[in-house]
């Protein structure tokens, strides 16, 4: 691996764009490649008000809409886009990548069809192998990062001398990464808790209080473990900044899309109208069926996520949720499956 100097970063929305300010914080120039001219124009001139209004952008940071001018040359190239884009851009990008180029995803989902994982997608479609990929999850919600708020991450690598150094690279006053060499956990935590949200969305704009969000976090952490560990994460990988951690920032919060969407929908709003009032792609939506899937095909429980997949495709309303959830057969606590 050489020394890491130029930095790109696939993707102009909010996450993409703070994290591009995260590593211009940390003293390196950083290109960005993005589809709308618009957004592009913006980020040249320091700004990107549609994803991230008021930051004032280092000069450092540039932006193209040339794919191949972003990736040329590139040393470490993050990938900030919505998952069901990852595949194609990579490919797309895979004549521009270099020998040596490390990719560290900041996507979180699993893509629809194929069931992967991002890590896997991000490897079949460059032809970049799992010993130069990363993947950086935790409580990162980019406005708080935007205004400096202190935030720790976790970036993963089965590659543990490549998790540290791109952890050199990104540690800047405010934002602290650890590390694991747990991709599985890191990467199924940051994709379920998403779906999570959605449900602790919904129950507070239903108007139900601190029991119930405490109710589901808890229990959607159970699921996250359960499904993580079946595929041969680490358990403890759930008790940390990426499991735990990542999972009561995104339930906490309308600063989240996944629990403000659910939230919408809490209040009597459409799933569709829900969506098109979303700054940006709910993963938690977009993610929801290919975790079930998976989940349903190594006979993984995840009961808040089914629930959630029932309301997004129209097989039960809101206020059947509940329903569907205290229901069920009484079990011990804990993530595993022992009823009682």
């Amino acid at each position: 691996m050489t020394m890491m100097t130029r930095m790109s970063v696939l993707g102009t929305g909010a996450w993409g764009t703070t994290f591009a300010q995260v590593l211009a914080d940390a003293g390196h120039a950083v290109t960005m490649w993005g589809r709308n001219p618009e957004i592009v124009s913006a980020i040249n001139s320091h700004e990107n008000p549609r994803y991230v209004p008021d930051l004032v952008l280092s000069e450092s940071i540039s932006a193209t809409c040339d794919l191949r001018q972003a990736v040329d040359g590139a040393d470490l190239l993050m990938v900030a886009i919505p998952v069901k884009a990852v595949r194609a851009t990579l490919e797309a990008a895979r004549p521009s990548l270099g020998n040596e180029t490390a990719l560290l995803s900041l996507a979180k989902g699993l893509e629809l069809g194929s069931l992967k994982r991002v890590d896997e997608v991000l490897s079949e479609a460059s032809g970049v192998g799992h010993d130069r990929i990363a993947v950086l999850s935790g409580p990162n919600l980019s406005r708080e990062i935007a205004v400096h708020q202190p935030t720790a991450t976790v970036v993963a690598s089965s590659n543990l001398e490549l998790a540290k150094e791109i952890a050199g690279v990104c540690h800047n006053s405010y934002f602290r990464p650890y590390l694991s060499s747990d991709v599985i956990g890191t990467e199924i935590a940051g994709a379920t808790k998403n779906v999570i949200a959605v449900a602790i969305g919904a129950a507070e704009g239903l108007g139900l209080g601190i029991n119930t969000r405490s109710t589901l976090m808890t229990r959607g952490l159970a699921e996250m473990t359960r499904l993580g560990t079946a595929l041969g994460a680490d358990p403890a990988t759930f008790a940390g900044l990426a499991g735990i951690g990542d999972l009561i920032a995104t339930c906490s919060t309308t600063l989240s899309r996944n629990f403000s969407f659910g939230h919408r929908v809490g209040t009597g709003m459409s799933v569709e109208d829900a969506l098109a009032a979303s700054a940006g792609v709910v993963e938690g939506v977009a993610s929801a069926i290919p975790i079930l899937q998976l989940a349903q095909s190594i006979g993984v429980d995840m009961p808040i996520t089914t629930a959630v997949v029932e309301v997004v495709e129209g097989r039960a309303g809101i206020n059947d949720m509940g329903n569907m959830l205290l229901s069920r057969p009484r079990k011990m606590d804990g993530w595993k499956i022992e009823l009682v």
